[in-house]
C-alpha cells in the first residue's frame, strides 16, 4: 500500500511534503516550521525524518525549529553537507535509503543547485524533485550549466511514467504562461492548465506523463523543429528553452 502523501503549502509558493506508513513520519525539505508542525498536530502524527534536497534557504531554514521541536534525524546529501543544516544520515547519489519503511534512492539532479537531489519511491511511486523538474517547468540554472540540467532531467524523464512528481514550488502560472508561449497547440497543456486554474486540481503533484505531455523542458522533440534548432543537440534545445524562460 502505498505511503500516505500530504502536500503542506509553505511561505508564498513553497512546498513541503509529509510521508506517513508504517508507522513512521518523513517530511521532505522544510520552508516553513509553523505550518508543518500545524499538519502533524492535526494528524497526530509524530515526525521521523527530514530528507532535505538542496541548500537553499527556502528548503532548509525550518530545520532548527522542527528539529527542537520534534527530535526529528536529517537525511541530506554528504557531498553538499557543508551547506546543509547538520546531517544525522548524509547519504549520496546512487545509494538507496529507508523512508518510512520504504526504500527510496538518492538521484543526482544537479543543475539548479550542484549537490540538489530527488528521493525516489518505487514501491509509492512517487518522486520528490524539488527545483529539478517541477510542475511544468525547471528550476533555474543557479550553479549548474544546461547539459548538467539536461542529465539530471532524462535520468528523471526515464522514471515510470504514473510516478507523481512532487515539486518544490507551486509556478504554475508563470510556468505554464512560457509553456503556452512555446507549445500553444498543445491540447493536454490546455486541460491541464483550465482544470488547475478553476482549482479542480493542484499545480503539484503530477504524474510523469503529464509532464511529459505539458511540460516544455520535457517536449524537446516535439519543440525543437519550432525554435529552428533541427540539427542541436538536446541539451542545446533544453538551453535554449531555458533561456528564454529566463527573460519571459
Amino acid at each position: 500500500m502505498p505511503l500516505e502523501l500530504v502536500a503542506i503549502r509553505c511561505l508564498t509558493d513553497n512546498y513541503a511534503w509529509l510521508l506517513h506508513g508504517n508507522g513512521r513520519t518523513a517530511l521532505i525539505d522544510a520552508p516553513e516550521a509553523a505550518p508543518i508542525l500545524a499538519e502533524l498536530a492535526a494528524r497526530d502524527w509524530s515526525l521521523d525524518l527530514i530528507a532535505l534536497t538542496h541548500h537553499h534557504a527556502d528548503h532548509i531554514q525550518a530545520v532548527p525549529d522542527l528539529v527542537a521541536m520534534t527530535g526529528a534525524r536529517v537525511m541530506g546529501n554528504a557531498l553538499d553537507a557543508a551547506r546543509l543544516p547538520p546531517l544525522d544520515i548524509a547519504v549520496r547519489p546512487g545509494q538507496t535509503v529507508d523512508i518510512c519503511g520504504e526504500p527510496a534512492e538518492v538521484i543526482d539532479v544537479s543543475g539548479h543547485t550542484v549537490g540538489h537531489v530527488a528521493y525516489y519511491l518505487p514501491e509509492s511511486g512517487m518522486a520528490f524533485t524539488a527545483d529539478s523538474l517541477m510542475a511544468l517547468g525547471c528550476g533555474r540554472l543557479f550553479e549548474g550549466d544546461a547539459a548538467m540540467m539536461w542529465q539530471s532531467l532524462s535520468r528523471l524523464a526515464a522514471l515510470p511514467p504514473d510516478t507523481l512528481i512532487c515539486s518544490g514550488h507551486d509556478y504554475c502560472r508563470g510556468n505554464g504562461a512560457f509553456a503556452l508561449s512555446v507549445d500553444p497547440q498543445n491540447a493536454a497543456l490546455q486541460s491541464r492548465l483550465a482544470e488547475t486554474f478553476a482549482g479542480r486540481r493542484p499545480c503539484a503533484p503530477a504524474t510523469l506523463a503529464e509532464e511529459r505531455d505539458t511540460n516544455p523542458f520535457l517536449r524537446i522533440t516535439e519543440l525543437r523543429p519550432a525554435l529552428g534548432l533541427e540539427n542541436a543537440s538536446d541539451a542545446q534545445v533544453f538551453g535554449r528553452l531555458r533561456s528564454m524562460k529566463d527573460t519571459f
